[in-house]
């Protein structure tokens, strides 16, 4: 009888002592909140050309979008320019650094595909995209910013034409 009690009380103590702990953790707890910078977005904007040709700057409306590949840090991206004297679509690969949760800056290589008179060129060039992504806290919008450089992109000139362009897309 007398070892039944010991037992008795060990098991007492033992669920009382799992009791306590757990009411402990359950108090001093936090949520989860697993937050990734962000990913993938679609954004409108503007664009204005930096370089002159004919004493002339070119500015356009601005369609973006980026692919978050989620296990590196690369993205696929994309932009469409439409001005009255042509459209130009830019696509690049970039690598992706996290400054912030809400911040990344990047730098991507890729093409500058054009018809007519474009802020990124007359012509089909190479291309170079340093840009910042910026997630706005508590939102599905990215304010978004970059510079495109296309090397050798005029036909009578042999110049690069530089351009910046700006924004706000949607994460999805």
């Amino acid at each position: 009888m007398e070892h039944l009690k010991k037992i008795g009380s060990t098991l007492g103590a033992l669920m009382l002592g799992t009791v306590a702990v757990a009411s402990s953790l359950a108090l001093s707890s936090q949520p989860a909140s697993a937050q990734a910078a962000y990913g993938s977005y679609i954004g409108v904007g503007g664009s204005a050309g930096l370089t002159e040709l004919e004493g002339d700057r070119e500015n356009a409306f601005l369609l973006a979008a980026r692919y978050k590949l989620l296990a590196l840090p690369i993205s696929l991206r994309a932009q469409g320019f439409f001005s009255g004297e042509g459209t130009a679509v830019v696509p690049t690969i970039s690598y992706d650094y996290p400054l912030t949760w809400q911040t990344d800056i990047y730098l991507g290589a890729g093409a500058a595909l054009t018809t007519g008179d474009t802020p990124v060129g007359q012509k089909v060039s190479f291309a170079i995209q340093p840009g910042v992504d910026f997630a706005v806290p508590n939102t599905r919008f990215i304010v978004f910013g970059n510079a495109v450089i296309a090397i050798d992109a005029y036909d009578d000139e042999s110049k690069p034409a530089v351009s910046l362009q700006g924004g706000v897309g949607l994460r999805f």
